[in-house]
């Protein structure tokens, strides 16, 4: 005789909400942050103490951090730029770089980012005399400290330096050379940084001689201030891998219609671009994020990657960037994941390590969301 008959249940696994909370759970990628806009307010406060730096807006951390996004909701990328003369103030000297880096790898790290390629021009720290190798030398010590204390804590990250030459001055092939000497030694890649109208990045073809020589990596400034004409530049005359901000490609995007020329291109070649919406809401490229491409561009196929630029200045994390975009736009954790897993693959670093992220800290990461 048979015996009972069992009724099996089914409880189909659920995703979990995609919400600030779970995506500060979830692992993420970073490759756009500047570390001379990323200081806690209480740090600047202090250093400013420290090093005798008189000229502050504001005297305590509250006070001063409202100062930072206010100043640079400006919608002008001149006065965005400008609220860096204080965080640059008080990054003069070795022991305030240090911390700095530090700190941003553990704030970081406390925001489920497991790998960021963080930004900073050593030549603006050299107004007090410090020596440009010197200001290398602590930005990546101290990255590599404060990587080392969140790893322990539980929190693993990995942070490489991407220098900056600023586009206004004239020691780009000097910076080329520090990211040649100093690759592999926490250096992963260049970068051209400052005001984009007017200094196009073809104008530097010895500095990218240079890059080009050692194959060192490269990213550049181009499509945040100007348009098409800066993009085209950068690749054709920087040979960018990637493309910080790159977001005006959208000009060749109509909502109805083919694509224009280069944005063709840009699709096709899977240029990825370091999308920042939050600051290029704030410096004036779109009204709102509402209307910004981003979620365009993602639909369309580009290799489009979330990005914080400055998180003191616009009051982001990572996560709160990717929490409102998905918001926004109504994204599904497999469209975060996309976007990581972009981002991870454009990372300037060797194969095996990507590998290693990918199959052992951001798939398992997501799957574990995804239910």
């Amino acid at each position: 005789m048979a015996g009972p008959r069992v009724e099996l249940s089914y409880v189909p696994l659920v995703p979990a909400p995609l919400n600030i909370g779970n995506v500060v759970r979830a692992p993420k990628v970073l490759l756009h942050d500047h570390l001379d806009g990323g200081l806690r307010p209480q740090t600047v406060l202090e250093l400013a103490e420290e090093h005798g730096y008189r000229e502050l807006p504001a005297s305590d951390a509250d006070s001063l951090g409202a100062w930072f996004r206010q100043a640079a909701d400006s919608g002008s990328l001149v006065q965005y730029l400008e609220t860096f003369a204080h965080t640059v103030g008080v990054m003069q000297h070795p022991d305030a770089i240090h911390r700095v880096a530090r700190e941003c790898a553990l704030d970081l790290a406390a925001d489920g980012v497991v790998y960021a390629e963080v930004r900073f021009a050593p030549e603006l720290s050299t107004a007090g005399g410090l020596a440009i190798d010197e200001v290398v030398e602590a930005m990546v010590d101290g990255f590599a400290v404060g990587s080392r204390e969140a790893t322990e804590a539980g929190t693993p990250i990995r942070v490489g330096a991407l220098l900056c030459a600023m586009r206004q001055a004239d020691r780009w092939d000097e910076v080329a050379g520090l990211v040649v000497r100093h690759r592999g030694r926490g250096v992963v890649g260049f970068d051209l940084a400052g005001p984009e109208i007017g200094f196009p990045p073809d104008r530097i073809l010895s500095a990218i001689g240079v890059l080009d020589g050692a194959r060192a990596h490269r990213t550049i400034h181009a499509g945040e201030a100007a348009g098409i004409d800066s993009i085209r530049a950068a690749l054709d005359g920087a040979h960018a891998e990637r493309l910080g901000h790159g977001v005006r490609i959208a000009d060749e995007v109509p909502v109805d219609g083919p694509l224009g020329p280069l944005a063709q291109r840009v699709l096709d070649e899977q240029v990825v671009l370091e999308i920042a919406p939050s600051s290029n809401v704030q410096t004036g490229a779109y009204p709102s994020l509402a209307e910004h491409p981003v979620d365009r561009l993602h639909r369309l196929g580009f290799a489009v990657t979330l990005n914080t630029d400055n998180r003191l200045m616009s009051g982001v994390s990572v996560s709160s960037e990717v929490t409102d975009v998905a918001t926004t736009f109504g994204w599904s954790w497999d469209d975060v994941r996309t976007v990581t897993e972009r981002a991870l693959a454009a990372a300037f670093i060797d194969g095996d390590e990507r590998a290693r992220l990918l199959d052992e800290v951001v798939r398992p990461g997501y799957t574990a969301l995804q239910g």
